[in-house]
This record gives structure tokens, sequence and C-alpha cells, in this order.
């Protein structure tokens, strides 16, 4: 399951091990295009927790990141971004990501 997340809960839901935040908006082609591979992904991964951020309702987040093209993926390790990826990923281009750190 892909969680829905705000600018309120950003901290204290992704502070802790390994979290993938797709930051996205129901405007953005390429958005919708990779929500269900973040979707599919969630399934295959107990131990990674998969977030979703609408920037256009939490503008507060993407702007402290300096997100200015969507969709951006962020990856953080125990609170810490360890990878930024900006436009459509892959299935196997985020496997080889989330792997990478876990």
């Amino acid at each position: 399951m892909v969680e829905e997340i705000t600018d309120q809960n950003f901290e204290d839901e992704t502070s802790q091990g390994l979290v993938l935040t797709d930051f996205w908006a129901t405007w953005c082609g390429p958005c919708r295009m990779q929500a269900p591979v973040v979707e599919k992904l969630a399934e295959q991964y107990d131990d990674v927790k998969f977030t979703k951020m609408d920037v256009d309702a939490n503008p507060k987040t993407p702007n402290e990141f300096g997100i200015q093209a969507i969709p951006t993926l962020i990856l953080k390790k125990d609170g810490q971004i360890v990878e930024t990826m900006v436009g459509y990923q892959s299935e196997s281009q985020l496997k080889q990501t989330i792997e990478k750190h876990s």
C-alpha cells in the first residue's frame, strides 16, 4: 500500500527505515504513469515504506526540497535523503535504487 502523506506528517512518516516518497500532482501525465509502478513495488517490499504527496495540496515540503519537476521520488533512510530521482522511473530502475540502499 502507498500511504498518502502531507506537509504536517511528512517528517514523522519518513524518519525511520527506508521510505520512498513519490511527489506528484493530479494534472501530471508522467505522475499518472509512475503511480502504478510505485504501487506494484509497494506490494513486493515489506521492509520499505511507500508514500506519496500531492504537491498542489502540500506545497511546503516540495519547496523545502527544491522540487521543481514532477514526478520526483525521494528515498530516505532513517530520515536522511539517500537518492533523489526526477522524472518517470521504471520498475527496474526503482528496484535497483531500493536494493542499493536496503
